[in-house]
């Protein structure tokens, strides 16, 4: 996420895990549920990278909530990681969607 990475809770806000989840495994499931969601697609494989060890399936709930200020499309990831297996309900912020949404128009130099 280059030079303009916010606090990772404002990219996703959880709403149950089963596991703790570090910055790294936050900006990892938001990555996947943005392409997810930009693809409209139902559920996809995902991995880690960048020294996550990640590996699972997230899926698109095709739900809109709001939690406090947060609001936006929600997902369920069932992951397994360095410290086990477990699932992550969670809703991609609207401000999460928009920050990648302004990476991807960047024009590559």
């Amino acid at each position: 996420m280059s030079d303009e990475q916010p606090e990772y809770w404002r990219l996703i806000s959880v709403l149950f895990s089963s596991l703790p989840l570090t910055p790294e495994l936050a900006i990892r499931l938001h990555r996947s549920a943005y392409e997810l969601h930009r693809a409209d697609g139902g559920s996809a494989e995902i991995s880690g990278d960048s020294g996550v060890i990640l590996s699972g399936e997230m899926r698109n709930l095709k739900q809109e909530v709001a939690l406090g200020t947060f609001a936006g499309p929600t997902f369920e990831a069932r992951v397994e990681t360095e410290r086990g297996s477990g699932v992550v309900r969670f809703l991609l912020t609207h401000q999460g969607i928009e920050l990648m949404a302004r990476q991807a128009a960047r024009p590559l130099n």
